[in-house]
């Protein structure tokens, strides 16, 4: 099956000062250091692989005693032009809203602030006709209700229990989307989910590519699909094996440095959506 890949606008910011300084999920040890070399060339990579993929990268600078900028996908979610901010669960991230907000109204947006809780695409999922929204670790059910007045677009709320799985997009991402129709398909981890919410991901897509434990904890699902391209944790062979037979054509793209802060390819990626 030929899939077809569509231009995207991603925002991103450089790991100059990325570490471990302080630890707020299972995957962070302060005793595990940072190569942060290391950390750059491996970012620099996955950049390089957007751009010769034909999107459009755009870069907000990254700020000393914000160790965790890089993961920009956590600083708004951005549909049809406007945007969400972020209002993070970390007292230690909270600074890098301001950061990210001073950014998009410089580029000409502006930017709506949460009252509740909520880690922008960390937690909010753009799927077709629907936001799949997630909880249970960082972003609140009434941020879910935020996001659904906001955008006027049905917010799907989808209950986390694993917390190696403490964002969404660390257990689920959007294969591909039609716009004219509203259909998309994802792929996710069930193991992730509560039982009900397992049971809203297959009644919503049947179709769904579904992902094994090892796959999730390799990071497989923070990937980043434009329709056609999956850029894929490598360590993911499974889901890449899977992937390929579904159509979609993986691009590995090793961020194993970032994995120590709990983080991937879609952490370090935010998309703009005009």
């Amino acid at each position: 099956m030929s899939r077809a890949a569509r231009p995207r606008r991603y925002l991103v910011c450089e790991p100059r000062h990325f570490d471990v300084r302080y630890a707020i999920n299972p995957w962070m040890s302060t005793d595990a250091p940072v190569d942060t070399a290391l950390a750059g060339r491996q970012w620099e990579t996955l950049m390089d692989a957007y751009r010769a993929h034909g999107h459009t990268v755009e870069t907000v600078p990254p700020v000393a005693t914000l160790p965790d900028m890089v993961f920009a996908a956590n600083s708004a979610l951005v549909v049809g032009g406007r945007v969400f901010g972020s209002y993070f669960h970390a007292p230690q991230r909270r600074p890098e809203s301001t950061e990210y907000e001073t950014w998009f109204k410089a580029a000409g947006y502006d930017v709506y602030r949460p009252e509740s809780m909520c880690e922008g695409e960390g937690d909010l999922v753009p799927a077709g006709r629907y936001i799949l929204a997630g909880t249970g670790f960082r972003t609140t059910p009434a941020a879910h209700r935020e996001v659904q007045e906001f955008f006027g677009v049905p917010t799907i709320g989808l209950q986390l229990v694993d917390p190696y799985f403490y964002h969404l997009d660390t257990a689920l991402f959007v294969l591909e989307e039609t716009p004219k129709t509203g259909e998309a398909n994802i792929a996710y981890y069930p193991g992730a989910f509560s039982t009900g919410s397992r049971e809203v991901l297959r009644r919503l897509f049947p179709e769904a590519v579904l992902a094994t434990r090892d796959d999730a904890m390799a990071f497989g699902l923070n990937s980043v699909s434009d329709g056609r391209h999956v850029f894929v944790a490598p360590q993911a062979t499974g889901l890449i094996g899977r992937l390929s037979a579904h159509g979609y054509v993986p691009v590995p793209v090793d961020l194993s440095e970032f994995h120590k802060a709990g983080g991937g390819i879609k952490c370090c990626t935010q998309e703009i959506r005009s």
